[in-house]
């Protein structure tokens, strides 16, 4: 997919792929019947890196950078990710507000020339009983399959959705309503709330 029409979609399908060693994502765009279409980016995640760092390819050969983005800390704690072009200027940036995400995630999306944005679990109740559920003992082989959305806003309006879909394999559904939002940013923060959390 050329930039201009990447800048233009309003909807991605992001998909975990099961490997072994890394973190991978396929983000598609979105058919009109709501399947997935065409391959716009490939992200990967090194497991064992000191600090947090994906690259985002445009498509699964990896022979192009679409973005990057990294934690400003080895820490992962409290810590800025630098999204980044191919040419490694900064686009934007985001980080996870920790003390707000104990009990609900809570992201602040921020890129140049538009509002920050903030980026909440959208049902308190059922973060609450997320975070129950990684404490009960014999659950870490068994992932908390019930969907997560997260809604991005300035001032009460919803300018992204990342909803998760049901079922055992990570999937999500993002939904841009922002013209104006960076749509590398925007995977880039939809690939970073599964891979990161």
């Amino acid at each position: 997919m050329e930039r201009t029409q990447l800048q233009t979609a309003e909807r991605f399908v992001v998909s975990q792929k099961l490997t072994v060693t890394t973190n991978q994502y396929v983000v598609s765009s979105v058919q009109p019947d709501g399947s997935a279409g065409e391959v716009v980016a490939f992200a990967q995640q090194e497991l064992m890196a000191l600090k947090d760092q994906v690259i985002i390819y445009t498509d699964e050969s990896r022979d192009r950078v679409l973005c990057t983005f990294e934690a400003d800390k080895v820490l992962d704690v409290g810590a800025v990710h630098t999204v980044r072009d191919e040419d490694g200027n900064p686009i934007g940036s985001f980080r996870e507000k920790i003390l707000t995400s104990l009990l609900r995630s809570t992201w602040v999306l921020d890129q140049p020339g538009l509002a920050e944005l903030t980026g909440r679990e959208r049902n308190a109740a059922l973060a609450v009983l997320r975070r129950i559920w990684d404490f009960l003992p014999a659950t870490e082989f068994v992932p908390f399959a019930w969907p997560r959305h997260c809604d991005f806003a300035e001032g009460g309006r919803r300018w992204m959705a990342v909803e998760r879909k049901f079922g055992l394999r990570d999937r999500y559904r993002v939904d841009i309503a922002n013209v104006g939002l960076d749509r590398r940013l925007a995977i880039a923060q939809a690939v970073a709330l599964d891979a990161l959390q």
